[in-house]
């Protein structure tokens, strides 16, 4: 859903059009060319697009929101072209030895017909470079990629309103938290309990890992010395993070952290944890690289201490240990969410006539929190009438609607 937020149809038009440079469509030099051209720029305004997508929409220049907006629709029509060409070919019955004369007859009409079809290609490509050109210049005229580049570093993190979130307002979690809590008390001994667990919770964006990690976090910090919960993030700033598992800590050395380098910052971490029962959660990491100079702050004390981690990559959980697979929720759960959000705790019965167009949208949620979330909020400032519409517009970027903006940011964290 993310990438239909943020590129249009995008990843699905580049990959078509490199396959129809394939030799079995016979598109003449000239045709070819063109379609490599027009790939190269349409991967060009994809990479804008995502960087436009970063940018809060509040701080989004209308020109350049016009011109995101133009790149998306433009992607569909380019789309629907291509597909139309490529159902024709396919549906070509290859050309057989004519023993009569009316094979000779129906072959001819194929090949006239083929003809007509690659000279529309001919000129539709035409037509598609030339709108492809004018969108460019509005690209440069605009100065797209200054305005997402400059804005989208003072970003702030949109989960951070997803990760304090009520337990008692979340849905289809008891389970999770009840099966990483058992992972992370096993041990029939208790010398087994009282060495150091690791625990990685790993799922696409959306699912709620960091939800989850923070409810499990909130229900434990109590029975612990010391707690920290620190982002981490893409292309990370390692002295950073550490800085930032100081502070949350509650070491008094800001001034000295600063000037530290990462070997020295890891020794005074694993100084201070060394007699302490700790937990610690480090949510969102992408590398494996960052998580194999991480571990080195958390000494094995045999001290009960406990380290969960949250990440989309599987090498990196399969690193951590201890996986846990997040899962989309369950269609009961789907329904109870959605309920929630939009009628409020209680939840409030659907008449018979929105039922089957809010379990179409659901299925296209395909049970992820976060999107859940999003369009019950954007159904709950809509009339019921106008669901449908709503349903329709699902992943094409029609509803500038700011909850639509915040998810499509949200989820851009676990895919850019």
């Amino acid at each position: 859903m993310a990438m239909e937020f943020a590129t249009g149809a995008m990843s699905a038009l580049l990959p078509k059009l490199g396959e129809l440079l394939r030799e079995e469509y016979h598109l003449k030099k000239r045709v070819k060319q063109g379609i490599k051209d027009l790939k190269a720029e349409l991967e060009s305004m994809r990479t804008a697009l995502v960087k436009v997508s970063n940018v809060p929409l509040d701080q989004l220049d209308p020109l350049v929101k016009l011109w995101a907006n133009e790149v998306r629709e433009l992607s569909y029509v380019i789309e629907d072209s291509l597909d139309s060409f490529m159902v024709f070919f396919q549906g070509l019955e290859p050309t057989k030895p004519h023993t009569t004369f009316v094979a000779f007859i129906n072959n001819m009409r194929n090949k006239i017909t083929e003809f007509k079809m690659r000279h529309k290609i001919a000129n539709d490509i035409k037509d598609i470079e030339s709108q492809v050109t004018k969108v460019k210049e509005r690209y440069d005229r605009y100065k797209v990629h200054g305005v997402a580049a400059n804005l989208a570093t003072t970003m702030v993190d949109p989960r951070l309103s997803v990760m304090y979130n009520k337990v008692s307002n979340l849905v289809g979690i008891d389970k999770p938290i009840d099966e990483i809590m058992k992972s992370l008390s096993e041990g029939c001994h208790m010398a087994e309990r009282s060495k150091l667990k690791t625990v990685s919770i790993v799922g696409f964006g959306g699912l709620g890992k960091t939800t989850l990690a923070k409810a499990e976090y909130d229900k434990l910090n109590k029975k612990f010395d010391c707690v920290a919960f620190v982002p981490v993030g893409q292309n990370p700033d390692m002295k950073k993070v550490l800085g930032d598992i100081i502070h949350e800590l509650g070491l008094q050395m800001c001034n000295v952290a600063s000037v530290m380098d990462v070997r020295q910052l890891i020794n005074h971490l694993r100084k201070f944890l060394l007699n302490k029962r700790y937990l610690i959660v480090i949510d969102d990491i992408w590398d494996v690289q960052t998580w194999d100079l991480i571990k080195y702050a958390f000494p094995h004390n045999n001290l009960g201490s406990r380290i969960m981690a949250t990440t989309c990559i599987c090498e990196v959980a399969k690193k951590v240990g201890g996986i846990y697979n997040m899962k989309p929720l369950s269609d009961d759960n789907s329904k109870k969410l959605f309920s929630t959000r939009i009628f409020g705790e209680e939840g409030t019965s659907l008449d018979n006539q929105f039922v089957e167009v809010s379990d179409k949208i659901l299925r296209k949620c395909g049970g992820v929190p976060l999107s859940i979330i999003t369009i019950a909020s954007l159904l709950a400032s809509k009339q019921r009438e106008d669901w449908p519409m709503v349903y329709d517009s699902i992943g094409f970027g029609h509803e500038d609607n700011e909850v639509v903006q915040n998810t499509r940011k949200i989820l851009s964290f676990s895919y850019y």
